[in-house]
């Protein structure tokens, strides 16, 4: 393979079910930590969502550091920080302070959306500014957690010399041209916004320029998740996501719903066919299946790193189904050699 996948990791959302709470979700996203340290998954990120009944992890950063006290050696990070919504010294003090708790295993993404609707963004902060700070936000945070000179006025005290790395995530082209630009890794958010991906890709590896944090291109995608023992099974799974994902395409949000036998039944054929297109990248299935339609994507698209993620109402199927994925990427992963 010519580029030979490196690591596998995971991106847990923290989903509420239905029928439980915010302390069960969280509860959950500490056993899931547990797991994938312990079936070899690289990172752990988390995702800043706002107003969304059924996301735990709002007050990420304070997420991230919950996990990282639980866990050993995984890495912890964001999937991601919605910049928009924070000043970046608060960022780089908040993770700054994260990684002096949990040095080498802090990793910061940086979102250009709000992630959330309109009011709630004016919610989250005193004024919306109109033009775009998001490039100048990302070269803030660079220089708050690179080491201070004596002429440097403002400071993230914890954060200066921390260096923690920091990743453009993205859906579209823009993310993967600030990546390449400022030559840092890039995560594309193929789990549910595919259409750029292989332009994003592309983009990002041709013009990437090597920079003091990254001297080649590192690209990660993301994938969606539901595995189990029969595909069967795993179908029946995975209708609680594409439930989710139609009512919040129809602005009714709420928790995670209970899988369902006909999930035609709920959600509209036009509703269902952009629910399918949007969760396309994926693996859905059993053990063999999941083997077969991950192996494609590497194939395909030739990720540095795969990161999965996938909610599944029954918590302990949920980690059955990264257990899975675990055992068909250790089989595929190639270690990268040390620096």
């Amino acid at each position: 393979m010519e580029r030979p996948l490196h690591h596998f990791s995971l991106l847990d959302l923290s989903p509420i079910p239905e029928g439980k709470s915010a302390a069960d979700a969280l509860a959950n996203t500490m056993d899931l930590a547990r797991a994938a340290e312990h079936l070899g998954y690289h990172r752990y990120w988390l995702a800043e969502h706002h107003n969304m009944p059924g996301i735990a992890s709002a007050a990420t950063a304070v997420v991230i550091g919950h996990v990282a006290g639980a866990t050993t050696t995984l890495r912890v990070g964001a999937g991601g920080i919605m910049l928009p919504n924070h000043a970046p010294l608060i960022v780089a003090e908040q993770f700054g302070t994260l990684e002096t708790l949990y040095p080498g295993r802090i990793d910061l993404g940086l979102g250009r959306a709000p992630g959330t609707d309109m009011a709630t963004a004016r919610a989250l902060r005193r004024n919306l500014a109109q033009e775009d700070t998001f490039p100048q936000d990302v070269v803030d945070l660079l220089h708050y957690f690179d080491d201070a000179d004596e002429d440097t006025q403002v400071r993230a005290i914890p954060g200066t010399g921390t260096h923690v790395p920091l990743w453009i995530l993205g859906s579209s082209l823009y993310g993967a041209q600030l990546a390449a630009y400022l030559g840092l890794p890039y995560a594309f958010a193929s789990h549910f916004a595919p259409a750029m991906l292989e332009d994003a890709i592309v983009t990002y590896r041709n013009t990437f320029r090597p920079s003091k944090w990254l001297a080649r291109p590192y690209f990660m995608m993301v994938a969606g998740l539901c595995a189990a023992d029969t595909d069967e099974e795993a179908a029946y799974l995975r209708t609680s996501q594409v439930l989710a994902f139609a009512r919040l395409r129809s602005g009714r949000p709420g928790k995670l719903p209970c899988p369902t036998r006909d999930v035609a039944a709920e959600v509209p054929e036009h509703m269902l066919a952009q629910v399918e297109a949007s969760l396309s990248v994926s693996a859905v299935g059993s053990p063999s299946t999941v083997r077969h339609q991950l192996g494609s994507l590497i194939e395909t698209y030739k990720p540095d790193e795969l990161m999965l993620t996938g909610m599944i109402h029954d918590h302990p199927a949920r980690v059955r189904s990264f257990e899975i994925a675990a055992e068909v990427l250790g089989d595929i992963r190639v270690p990268a050699k040390p620096a």
